[in-house]
């Protein structure tokens, strides 16, 4: 536990930062970010792995995000996108109302499933101490344990949530899996004791490396990359628990070309540019900070969003109303305030044209001239630092539909095929 005149410290801070409309407090053991902290010493720490955090809700698959967790053991199983010899996690409370308190926390090398390499499992401390209480609206990273990482390895982050969690922040859509189980399973390698899953993340929101390939990028300065986004960018469509998604293709592509870069991914499904939702997060002018520009080590952020700025409001689904009809001029304003945030904290930024909507839920006439007007304007204003064109990389015959090979068949999100394609039209030597 932190010591209660810290402790009420750290609460303050954090209403006092909300009260005062600046977003979220970063607090806790250590906040996040690229350089150790006053008295450390050591290389700077890299994100290897990340996902942006969303408040509770029942949208999508089941999940455990409104019920949240009591005298239970949560196991996590990420891949990171850089090695090192020594890991931290993140951890987000940033849409709790009430104190989360972590009784205790593992990370090891995944084995299978829920189970863990024997041997590899570390004990996670914050601050020295083994349990630790993250403020509402409060994130925190853990101190480093001494576990070596190779790149594009399986990692399992295990938390033991004695206590009641009350709503989770959490991140709907994983398209990996999560296992629970009842009581404090920290010390277990196997898996008989996790009998439920589901597909979404919790609390969890990053894992950093460290080590001498960290000390050289320090010195040329952040070489991560950021994906940022909506469902397309999160991974809709891909396939569960086999790392298929278009940020996982490009970091293997951009390894297999021998220029090896963590890739992280900061999409959240239904997200928009201009407007907050309950289930899809807030909106991607407000989040660009903490889920882009603030992970450690990141260079370069891959910005594709606005679809659903353009098409809910053409959709009958009613998971967001009102849709508002968004023009053009307002996405590309929205735009802008990514690209000067950018560019404030000397990132560069990379724009991504909208992919074709011909024949899903999200195409409209209307819809289709604002896509094509945000479009022409990513490719020839020149605001972004270069693009990348998904619109025609992906298109079909008829420029108006995402090919057949690459629809998962929605007509709207790619499959596995077409994130590798949405990989294969990044000029590597432009990111």
């Amino acid at each position: 536990m932190l010591s209660r005149t810290r402790t009420s410290a750290v609460a303050a801070a954090a209403a006092l930062a909300l009260t005062a409309g600046l977003g979220v407090a970063v607090t806790g053991a250590h906040a996040s970010g690229s350089k150790p902290g006053p008295g450390a010493s050591g290389p700077a720490w890299t994100a290897a792995w990340a996902a942006s955090p969303q408040r509770a809700s029942t949208g999508f698959k089941p999940n455990w995000s409104e019920d949240g967790f009591s005298g239970q053991t949560l196991r996590q199983v990420v891949r990171v996108t850089e090695g090192g010899d020594r890991a931290r996690i993140r951890l987000s409370n940033v849409y709790g109302t009430s104190p989360l308190h972590i009784a205790g926390a593992t990370i090891a090398r995944t084995k299978k499933g829920a189970s863990v390499e024997e041997g590899s499992v570390r004990r996670l401390t914050f601050d020295g101490r083994r349990s630790v209480s993250i403020p509402a609206h409060g994130q925190l990273s853990s101190d480093e344990a001494g576990l070596r990482l190779k790149r594009f390895e399986s990692v399992t982050v295990t938390l033991h949530l004695a206590r009641t969690t009350g709503p989770a922040t959490f991140h709907a859509q994983s398209f990996a899996t999560s296992y629970r189980a009842d009581g404090d399973r920290l010390g277990d390698a196997g898996a008989g004791a996790f009998d439920e899953s589901t597909e979404s993340w919790y609390f969890l929101s990053g894992v950093d490396v460290r080590g001498e390939r960290e000390r050289e990028q320090a010195r040329r300065g952040g070489n991560g990359i950021v994906l940022f986004g909506d469902s397309i960018t999160d991974g809709f469509a891909s396939s569960t628990d086999l790392n298929r998604r278009w940020s996982d293709a490009l970091a293997e592509r951009l390894a297999k070309a021998g220029k090896p870069r963590p890739v992280l991914n900061a999409g959240i499904g239904g997200n928009l540019v201009l407007n907050d939702s309950a289930w899809y997060g807030e909106k991607g002018t407000a989040r660009f900070g903490r889920d882009a520009l603030d992970l450690p080590g990141v260079g370069t952020v891959v910005a594709l969003e606005g679809v659903n700025d353009i098409g809910f409001s053409e959709s009958d689904t009613p998971t967001y109303k009102p849709a508002p009809e968004v023009s053009a001029d307002e996405l590309i304003a929205g735009h802008r305030k990514l690209i000067r945030a950018a560019k404030e904290k000397g990132v560069r930024v990379v724009g991504a044209t909208l992919l074709p909507l011909g024949g899903s839920d999200h195409y409209g006439e209307r819809a289709a001239k604002v896509s094509d007007e945000f479009n022409e304007w990513v490719r020839n204003s020149g605001e972004y630092d270069t693009f990348v064109d998904f619109d025609r990389a992906l298109a079909g015959p008829d420029g108006e539909r995402i090919a057949p090979e690459y629809d998962s068949g929605d007509h709207l999100h790619p499959n596995d095929a077409g994130y590798r394609a949405m990989a294969r039209a990044v000029a590597l030597e432009q990111l």
